[in-house]
């Protein structure tokens, strides 16, 4: 069967996002050059610009694709989530699986950093935030918690936090993080 040239695109295109946020973390947001990354997705260097209207849309694209995948795998879980302990240990948990050093916590980092002065990536950045915090009110509001908008919004910044501190204080850890959590969220909340 014949490969067709959108396939080949999709491809191509598909290498050069999986080799952007593999650069990202080994050696940082603005040292990811064209050639660099057309090299790393084994594709030659006038082919970045033919798929993507600048290396910095697709970086933004290919972090942010990353960035997305691991906030909101945990909304499925949040729907099965009992009780608002079981699903903050779900959410923290999850984070266990980032060191902080580990190429995935080293992309939200870059990311983050690069969005201060990228205002694109900034909005989009937000944006994704936006759509945890939707799910976290969400949530929130199912299992009784009072003001669970502010709720929402203090308790994904403490998750982002959490994820972004761990490179400096590995002992951030689900055991460690809960029991302080749970108790912000303890008023207002019988552990429906």
């Amino acid at each position: 069967m014949a490969v067709t040239a959108a396939e080949r695109g999709r491809d191509v295109r598909r290498r050069l996002l999986t080799a952007a946020a593999e650069l990202i973390p080994e050696v940082g947001w603005n040292s990811v050059s064209t050639r660099l990354l057309a090299q790393r997705a084994g594709v030659a260097p006038g082919l970045v610009h033919y798929h993507f209207p600048s290396l910095a849309v697709l970086l933004r694209e290919a972090a942010v694709g990353v960035m997305r995948e691991v906030v909101l795998a945990t909304a499925p879980g949040l729907a099965t989530a009992e009780t608002v302990d079981a699903g903050l240990d779900l959410m923290l948990a999850s984070l266990d699986a980032y060191t902080g050093t580990d190429p995935t916590s080293l992309l939200f980092i870059e990311t983050y950093l690069a969005a201060t002065r990228d205002e694109n990536l900034r909005t989009e950045l937000a944006g994704l935030v936006e759509e945890f915090r939707d799910a976290l009110r969400s949530w929130l509001a199912e299992h009784g918690q009072d003001d669970h908008h502010q709720v929402a919004a203090v308790l994904a910044a403490a998750i982002d936090g959490v994820m972004l501190h761990r490179a400096l204080h590995p002992e951030l850890t689900s055991p460690a993080v809960f029991p302080v959590l749970r108790r912000m969220l303890a008023p207002g909340t019988a552990n429906r």
